[in-house]
């Protein structure tokens, strides 16, 4: 497996990522989240690890630095973290290491929201979309201007996120899935939960990335 610590150096910052390419790699999945410790969260470390199981790619990078992050209105600030998303898709097309696998974004919380308004700008050149637990409805403007699918996957405890989902859904005019996991104990072990979730993602990259190893819904 292709493992690159990367540094992306932009106009006044250098964003830090990790780029992890498996042998048989199908395509490329960039983590939208909109943080500064993406690169060390546990679970974005597990979500990563289990779609490198399934031959996929991940760039798992820090969308605004640790300096930036102190200040919470950074996390929300979409045109910032839009054009951030945007060079650093670039720079991944243009790098070597790509050898020009399909690119797919995979969004959590805000972060979602970030990667469908960079899914817009790029057009046919984002090959698919994950919103985990996220809020497309922060950029309804945008939505009908995707073309990549776009999965919406929401966990069925989370109601109001749910609400936010449908009507963001209705909006998309690309080929689209909700998908609603089923409602579970607060003690359900993370790890397991981390796990469905990452099974329907797979499903859904690799049913657009050209891969016949996918999940039925």
């Amino acid at each position: 497996m292709g493992k690159h610590d990367i540094k992306i150096p932009l106009e006044s910052v250098t964003l830090k990522g990790k780029l992890m390419i498996p042998p048989k790699a199908t395509g490329i999945v960039v983590f939208c989240n909109c943080s500064s410790s993406c690169t060390t969260d546990p679970k974005n470390i597990q979500l990563a690890e289990l779609l490198q199981k399934d031959n996929l790619g991940t760039l798992i990078f820090n969308l605004l630095t640790t300096t930036e992050a102190a200040n919470c209105e950074n996390k929300f600030n979409i045109d910032l973290l839009v054009g951030r998303l945007i060079k650093t898709t670039d720079w991944l097309l243009l790098n070597p290491a790509n050898n020009e696998l399909p690119i797919g974004y995979l969004g959590a919380k805000t972060g979602a929201a970030v990667a469908m308004r960079a899914a817009a700008y790029f057009g046919t050149d984002i090959k698919a979309v994950v919103s985990r637990s996220g809020r497309p409805d922060m950029v309804m403007d945008t939505l009908n201007q995707i073309t990549a699918p776009t999965l919406l996957l929401v966990n069925g405890i989370d109601i109001p996120i749910i609400s936010l989902n449908k009507i963001a859904y209705d909006n998309l005019v690309s080929e689209k899935e909700m998908k609603i996991l089923p409602r579970t104990p607060a003690v359900m072990n993370e790890a397991n939960k981390l796990k469905e979730a990452a099974e329907v993602a797979i499903s859904w990259f690799q049913k657009y990335f050209g891969s016949k190893n996918t999940y039925s819904f």
